[in-house]
C-alpha cells in the first residue's frame, strides 16, 4: 500500500510540473519536406513563445480533409494547412473557424486574405503549376527549354512525361490550362479532357499522385520533364539534382497554401495565434526556401531566394487564379470521365 501510495505522489508530481502542463497542438500539413522545414524551422519559435508542443499530422490536401470529415464531432487537430481549392470545400463543408481579426492580414495579397475564403482561412504561402524539366538532359540534347503547356506534348517526350492525375491540385490544373488553351473554361472542360486524352496521355509514363516518387523519377532518369509546382522543383533542387521550373507563356495556375483553425478543434485561441504567425514576414521567409512564395507584401527575400519562388509584379502577373466554385462543384463528374477515358 505505501509503494503504491509514493507512485501515487510521484504521478500527481510529474502532472503538475510544467513539462507534463505543456499543451499539445496538432498541426496538419504536407508532408515530406515541408514537413521537415516546419518542425526544424517554423514550429520552435511558435512553441518557445507560447509554451506549447506541435505535433505535424503529415497527409496531402485530401487526407488531411478526409481527417477533418472523420473527426468532424471530435475534433483533435487544431489547424490545417491544404491547398486553396480543398480549402474552399473545407470552407463550405463547415470544417474551417472564423479567423479572428488581426492587423498582420491587412499586409496580405487580395488572394491571401480571409475575405477571400469567407472569412475562415489564410493564404500564407504561393505556388505556381508549370513545368519542371530536367536542365543537364535538355542541354545535353541541345533542346530549348520548355516555354508552353503544349511542350508536354511534344513527340520527342514520349513517354517521358509525368504529372498529377486529376485527384492532385497539379493534374487538375493541367487539365483546366488545356482546356483554356482549346477553347474551353472551367464551364467547358470537355476541350482539355479531349487534349489531355489525345495529346498529352501518350506522352506520360504514368500518372503519380506521389510527389516524392515524382522526384524519384527525375533522379532515375525516367523522365524529362513533367507538370509540378514551384515549391516541389525547389526542394529537387536543393538536393542537387539538375531541375528547373518554367513558368508557360499560357499561364501558371495559382496554388494558395491555405490555413484554417478548426471547428470544434482543441486550443482555439493558440489556433488562431498560430495562423497569424504563420503569415508574418520571419516565417514568410523560412517558407520561401522551400519555394512558397510569400503571400504577406512586406516580406523581403534574398536575390537567390526570390529568384525560385512566385515573388515579385513580373511573376505574379503570369499566375492565373481559378473559380473554385465551378471546379469544386463538377469535380466529381471530370474525376468519373478521367477514369473512364484518359487513364
Amino acid at each position: 500500500m505505501k509503494r503504491i501510495s509514493v507512485l501515487a505522489m510521484l504521478a500527481a508530481s510529474v502532472a503538475a510540473s510544467p513539462l507534463a502542463a505543456q499543451e499539445t497542438l496538432y498541426f496538419a500539413g504536407y508532408s515530406g519536406d515541408f514537413q521537415t522545414m516546419f518542425e526544424n524551422e517554423i514550429a520552435p519559435g511558435f512553441e518557445a513563445e507560447h509554451d506549447v508542443n506541435i505535433v505535424f499530422v503529415p497527409g496531402n490536401s485530401s487526407q488531411t480533409i478526409a481527417k477533418l470529415q472523420a473527426q468532424r464531432n471530435n475534433q483533435e487537430i487544431s489547424v490545417a494547412l491544404v491547398d486553396d481549392g480543398p480549402m474552399q470545400m473545407a470552407v463550405q463543408f463547415g470544417l474551417c473557424d472564423i479567423v479572428s481579426d488581426a492587423d498582420a492580414y491587412a499586409d496580405l495579397y487580395d488572394m491571401a486574405k480571409p475575405e477571400a475564403f469567407e472569412g475562415k482561412a489564410v493564404g500564407i504561402g504561393l505556388v505556381a503549376t508549370g513545368i519542371a524539366y530536367n536542365k543537364e538532359k535538355f542541354d545535353g540534347q541541345g533542346w530549348d527549354a520548355p516555354t508552353s503547356w503544349n511542350d508536354l506534348t511534344d513527340d520527342r517526350f514520349d513517354k517521358r512525361v509525368t504529372s498529377n492525375p486529376i485527384s492532385g491540385t497539379f493534374g487538375l490544373n493541367s487539365l483546366l490550362m488545356f482546356a483554356r488553351m482549346n477553347g474551353g473554361s472551367e464551364e467547358n472542360i470537355q476541350p482539355g479532357m479531349d487534349a489531355i486524352r489525345e495529346r498529352l496521355a501518350p506522352k506520360v509514363v504514368t500518372w503519380s499522385s506521389s510527389n516524392a516518387e515524382m522526384a524519384q523519377m527525375f533522379q532515375n532518369g525516367d523522365i524529362d520533364l513533367g507538370v509540378w509546382g514551384s515549391n516541389r522543383t525547389v526542394a529537387l533542387r536543393n538536393t542537387g539534382f539538375p531541375v528547373e521550373f518554367v513558368y508557360p507563356d499560357e499561364g501558371a495556375p495559382a496554388i494558395i497554401a491555405s490555413a484554417c483553425a478548426v471547428t470544434g478543434g482543441p486550443q482555439a485561441e493558440l489556433a488562431q495565434q498560430l495562423l497569424v504567425y504563420l503569415v508574418s514576414p520571419a516565417v514568410q521567409q523560412k517558407l520561401a526556401t522551400e519555394g512558397f512564395g510569400p503571400t504577406n507584401r512586406k516580406t523581403i527575400l534574398d536575390a537567390d531566394i526570390a529568384e525560385d519562388v512566385p515573388y515579385g509584379e513580373e511573376k505574379l502577373s503570369k499566375m492565373i487564379s481559378l473559380d473554385w466554385d465551378v471546379i469544386n462543384a463538377n469535380r466529381a463528374e471530370w474525376t468519373k470521365e478521367w477514369a473512364r477515358t484518359v487513364e
